[in-house]
């Protein structure tokens, strides 16, 4: 059936008619599915246009060419829908889950989180996903009858759970949280609203999570090299790598470098693409699965890459880990933008009433670990932008956080 202009989709795919609704009951629209509306949400929330101005490798002011949070999200987006679409998912659910997958992450990209996560030891922790729940369930304000964004359970399921179950069959943290345990955000929501932590999340979160991956493989090449981190010689390394440059070059020899540089990162997004639709079909295939509720319940995902592919990405983010997150100028940047970090949370813990008042509003008298959650709060939200003038305004000093990478690559005027 298609309802509200959908296209098709199959008996395994998350039907928002059939949704589990929304913690705060509300009428629905007639002209949107549910999962087009919390799309909609989404991208009207505060913190969604905060990621215009949110490192994803490079500090934004470095080139208005590198990615940033928003603009790979929207390449996730772009992708999870395709994902979705070739296998008779529900694009809308894939597309807002690569949306919101971000919005909890704060100023300086991963350096940022962990200089936050270090700060707030004593109190938790910091977690980029966990920050994500609490954004759309209390610290968005913009609707007259509830705080947050009010979203449906299976969007709020993808967005906790895309990466997988958060707890095993014994009840225990799987790895990602072993050593942390589950964030306190994620465990007071699901104790108002089960979010199923041990099971895994609907085909339509699974394929987002994909997505990211995908996306960021392909950018972080594309941006790598621009940036002249490496050269196109250097991912001879990557067997796969080298197999699509070789293939570049038979079809297009003597190709310019700019245009060779998004041959790859297409062929990238193009060949892992069409794997996981393959191996997505495959997993269905064997599972034969009458619902959703079947791949929730199943042993491993449904939507994955194939062994090979699996290999190849790994291969890539070795590659990327050594060669880009880890090289000297970024390395440096990323020490001045934790500093930055640790200085704004130690500022606003010696006095709260340093934030803007409707972030120490309450405050006086609280205990410590409300204190410290409020400013992590406060301190997430930032752009880079703001928290490198609230420490001018803070600091008589600040980092200087450029290095202007010489952007390799890029015609300078037209042929």
């Amino acid at each position: 059936m298609r309802q509200n202009g959908e296209r098709w989709r199959a008996p395994y795919a998350t039907d928002p008619a059939a949704t589990r609704g929304r913690l705060i009951p509300e009428s629905s629209s007639p002209t949107r599915s549910d999962f087009q509306r919390d799309r909609d949400r989404i991208i009207h929330s505060t913190a969604f246009r905060r990621l215009k101005h949110k490192t994803q490798v490079f500090v934004h002011h470095e080139g208005d060419h590198y990615r940033t949070r928003l603009t790979h999200s929207l390449e996730v987006s772009q992708i999870a829908r395709a994902l979705a679409r070739a296998l008779g998912l529900d694009e809308d659910l894939a597309e807002a889950l690569a949306l919101s997958h971000d919005l909890g992450h704060t100023c300086f990209g991963h350096t940022g989180e962990d200089a936050l996560h270090a700060c707030m030891a004593d109190h938790g922790g910091f977690d980029h996903n966990a920050q994500a729940l609490r954004i759309v369930t209390r610290l968005e304000r913009r609707y007259a009858g509830f705080d947050g964004l009010n979203l449906t359970w299976e969007t709020l399921e993808g967005l906790v759970k895309h990466n997988g179950p958060l707890l095993d069959a014994s009840g225990a943290p799987t790895r990602r949280y072993a050593d942390t345990g589950i964030p306190a955000a994620v465990l007071e929501y699901n104790a108002v609203n089960d979010l199923e932590l041990a099971r895994f999340a609907g085909p339509e979160a699974q394929a987002a999570a994909l997505a990211d991956d995908i996306a960021y493989d392909a950018h972080d090449l594309d941006d790598g090299l621009r940036a002249g981190l490496f050269d196109l010689a250097d991912l001879a390394a990557v067997p796969f790598l080298k197999g699509l440059l070789d293939e570049i070059d038979t079809l297009h020899p003597g190709l310019e470098p700019s245009r060779k540089i998004h041959e790859l990162a297409r062929r990238v997004i193009t060949r892992f693409v069409e794997d996981v639709i393959r191996e997505g079909e495959g997993r269905i295939a064997a599972l034969a699965p009458a619902g959703v509720a079947e791949i929730r319940a199943a042993q491993a995902p449904v939507i994955a890459f194939s062994a090979g592919i699996a290999a190849a990405d790994a291969e890539i983010k070795r590659f990327l880990f050594a060669r880009m997150y880890r090289h000297p100028e970024v390395m440096a940047v990323r020490a001045k933008a934790a500093a930055i970090v640790a200085d704004l949370f130690a500022a606003f813990r010696a006095d709260p009433g340093r934030m803007p008042a409707e972030w120490s509003e309450g405050l006086a008298g609280a205990g410590e670990a409300r204190v410290a959650r409020r400013i992590a709060d406060y301190i997430a939200g930032m752009t880079d932008t703001y928290a490198v003038l609230e420490h001018g305004r803070l600091f008589p000093s600040t980092p200087d956080l450029h290095w202007s990478p010489p952007s390799r690559g890029l015609p300078l005027t037209e042929p």
